[in-house]
């Protein structure tokens, strides 16, 4: 809660703050008028009991008091809504904007290991659970609280210690059972919550990957494993609720063995002359506007523990360690010369994995530098240090001489484009895919970025142009379709570097020939990294470094590494044998 209240009670927001008392007021006004009700309730009876002619004009004039107070306190309590909408939905908005941002700070190895489904029931969770807080702590428990007091000197002047005794025993006694028997219900409704969060998850998950449950023929497989889930889920389900049955039984004994007192002592004061039918009117109302929100206590009280719950595992978001962080102070990158150097740099995913040992080479500016070798030779991770989503254990990545570690991520990512071998998209628009490569970019800018990356034609044969959807990931396109929108948006950025991770090995061999010319003309000019899996596509490379088990073992360029004989060679030997045994059995 303290971490909240800054989102609350915001600095340099004045009108929020005017809001939140002027809320505040209207709460005390409403609950004054409410006070005041049983009052004239009560007199207006005793005005009608009364011996002789009773005062008609004294009753109705009461009567109407009493209408239009029960009107007031309405009033005041909307108008009170109304006030306070803005603060609360502003003070949500916030958090959950901070909660959002941090998830995109967080490190790429928090990303790999997330699961999607649960991250969103959280986040939902959490921000739901605010708002339910936020009305019942300021407009609930407070304004039963000063009730409860006013209640009690009214009881304390009119009717003596007794009934303030009696209504102080049954309210103690209604919030320690129902404080006990919450606690219980939290811990089922936790149970519920994480089953809840499973199930999403796997739905989630299962769904995402549809293609695979097909290729496998494992619908009934991923039904199975949802339902056991959805089990488990279903019977926590039902605990929490029947546990919420003996909640409301337990309160109502409570409640209903103290009216009962509380009425039967009034009649008894009556029956000694000591109290008036319009006492019994009065004791009556009062507990009944009193036992409305203690009714509703045990809600209240479980939705502000789990609250607390919710908003738990949002701040654990939050809180979540950011591995990759920028320098204090750190300047952003200023790119001249875009060399991109690697000076003997160590690094594995994990402390008891290796994966690059002592690495070092150079891509001198303007040129296409070549990443090649066997799977798990450690290519793409080099890609992965570049955009510095983790930082080496040793050594240092530089950009025109500048430690990437001491500059901005922002700025750095600024100066390098990717072309990935799978390009996953938004499911919205070509035209928004494309101009996501920079901020606010205009018509005219995307338009020529598609043309330059060869997929203008493509996008105006289509009925709706660049404002066809894409599908989710980008589905409903081919694969070198979603290259080209992936070279396009690249290009829409500008950069000085470009990164080729296998950008064409998903690609039948017509298809990525088309994109190795598109990509030849977007890398003039430019710094490019090539981490290529297929030799024949780096062949034109100013330099080919060969890599193997997380060290470059050969380096040069094509027609050197052939004449050497080793590593790059076989590579190439065996490749071509297979490209002619597969052109030989398509013949045949």
């Amino acid at each position: 809660m303290r971490r909240f209240l800054p989102y609350l009670w915001p600095k340099g927001r004045p009108e929020l703050k005017r809001r939140i008392v002027g809320a505040g007021i209207l709460v005390l006004a409403a609950k004054a008028v409410i006070l005041a009700l049983p009052l004239a309730y009560a007199n207006a009876v005793d005005t009608m009991s009364a011996d002789g002619d009773p005062a008609l004009w004294v009753a109705l004039a009461l009567v109407i008091a009493y209408a239009a107070g029960r009107f007031g306190s309405v009033f005041f309590e909307q108008v009170r809504n109304i006030t306070f909408n803005r603060v609360g939905q502003d003070a949500v908005r916030e958090l959950t904007e901070d909660v959002f941002a941090r998830l995109h700070r967080l490190s790429l190895r928090f990303h790999l290991s997330r699961r999607t489904g649960e991250i969103t029931r959280i986040m939902e969770r959490g921000t739901r659970s605010i708002s339910s807080m936020l009305y019942f702590l300021l407009f609930n428990i407070a304004p039963t609280i000063i009730e409860l007091t006013v209640v009690a000197v009214i009881f304390w002047t009119l009717f003596g210690w007794e009934l303030v005794a009696a209504t102080a025993v049954t309210v103690v006694s209604f919030i320690w059972v129902t404080q006990a028997i919450t606690e219980w219900r939290v811990k089922l409704r936790k149970e519920m919550n994480d089953l809840d969060g499973t199930a999403m998850a796997r739905a989630v998950d299962s769904l995402l990957n549809y293609e695979t449950v097909k290729y496998f023929g494992a619908e009934e497989r991923e039904r199975s494993r949802y339902s056991r889930t959805a089990a488990a889920y279903s019977e926590a389900a039902i605990k929490t609720e029947n546990s919420l049955g003996l909640l409301n039984i337990v309160q109502a004994v409570i409640l209903n063995l103290m009216m009962g007192f509380a009425m039967a002592w009034t009649v008894w004061g009556w029956s000694q002359g000591r109290l008036s039918p319009g006492d019994l009117v009065l004791v009556n109302t009062y507990l009944l506007q009193l036992f409305r929100p203690l009714d509703m206590l045990g809600w209240v009280y479980r939705t502000i523990r789990q609250g607390l719950i919710d908003m738990a595992d949002m701040f654990g978001l939050m809180d979540t360690a950011v591995e990759v962080q920028d320098a204090p102070g750190a300047p952003a990158l200023i790119v001249r010369r875009p060399v991109v150097t690697f000076e003997n740099v160590s690094f594995g995913y994990e402390k008891d994995r290796q994966i690059l040992h002592g690495l070092t080479f150079e891509a001198p500016a303007g040129a296409t530098v070549a990443l090649v070798g066997p799977s798990g030779a450690g290519k793409s991770t080099i890609g992965r240090l570049l955009f510095r989503f983790y930082d080496p254990w040793e050594g240092r990545i530089c950009v025109d001489g500048q430690d990437i570690s001491q500059v901005t991520q922002e700025s750095l990512r600024q100066m390098i484009g990717i072309v990935p071998q799978d390009s996953v998209l938004f499911n919205d628009t070509i035209g928004y895919n494309i101009a996501y490569g920079r901020d606010e970019p205009d018509a005219g800018a995307i338009r020529r970025a598609a043309a330059d990356a060869a997929i203008l034609p493509f996008i105006e044969a289509l009925p709706q142009g660049f404002d066809t959807e894409v599908g989710e990931r980008g589905l409903k396109l081919s694969g070198g379709e979603k290259q080209r929108v992936a070279i396009a948006r690249t290009l829409l950025k500008n950069p000085p570097i470009l990164l080729l991770d296998e950008a064409t090995s998903a690609l039948d061999s017509r298809t990525e020939q088309d994109i190795l010319d598109t990509l030849s003309r977007v890398t003039t000019g430019r710094t490019t990294l090539a981490i290529a899996h297929r030799l024949s596509t780096i062949a034109d490379a100013d330099i080919i470094n060969v890599m193997d088990t997380g060290r470059i073992v050969e380096s040069g360029s094509h027609a050197d590494l052939l004449r050497r004989d080793g590593l790059y060679a076989e590579m190439w030997n065996r490749q071509q044998s297979e490209a002619e045994d597969s052109e030989r059995e398509a013949a045949e």
